[in-house]
């Protein structure tokens, strides 16, 4: 059986009102949304902070040979131009990793259990590779090479 509704004008005219203020309602919480995101990466905005994790892949070849290689987690951290950056690094896997953040003169070291932080303003757009010296390539381990994005 077929149900059909009929809708005054009186009745059409509410529902009329109800669906503009739910899109309204939608539109004013995405335009908030956008400018809470907006302020909290504003250079002027408070220092951002990016967590950062060393991790470790293991597998053993058909042979019995075993194979590992390390790497920054996540692989690819985007900012801003201006942002006041604070990386957040813990060592999970390896005893030591000394890295350079390539053109942003930036040098540490994460250790095993420990949490190393590095605070910079992403001044310069371009991509930095984060480099872990003691594993630079699949001869060392690696590579245990990250991108930072620093966008316009």
């Amino acid at each position: 059986m077929t149900k059909v509704y009929v809708l005054s004008q009186k009745g059409l005219k509410g529902l009329k009102i109800g669906a503009a203020a739910v899109l309204l309602a939608g539109a004013a919480l995405l335009f908030w949304e956008r400018e809470t995101i907006r302020a909290a990466m504003s250079p002027s905005g408070p220092e951002r902070t990016i967590q950062l994790v060393t991790g470790e892949f293991k597998s053993t070849t058909s042979d019995g040979k075993t194979i590992e290689a390390y790497r920054w987690d996540p692989g690819t951290i985007y900012m801003k131009k201006g942002e006041r950056i604070r990386l957040s690094i813990y060592g999970v896997n390896g005893a030591s990793h000394p890295f350079i953040i390539e053109g942003l003169n930036i040098k540490g070291e994460v250790k095993k259990g420990k949490e190393t932080v590095i605070s910079f303003r992403a001044s310069k757009p371009g991509i930095y590779r984060i480099i872990c010296l003691t594993h630079p390539d699949t001869a060392h381990n690696g590579p245990m090479v990250g991108y930072l994005v620093i966008d316009e």
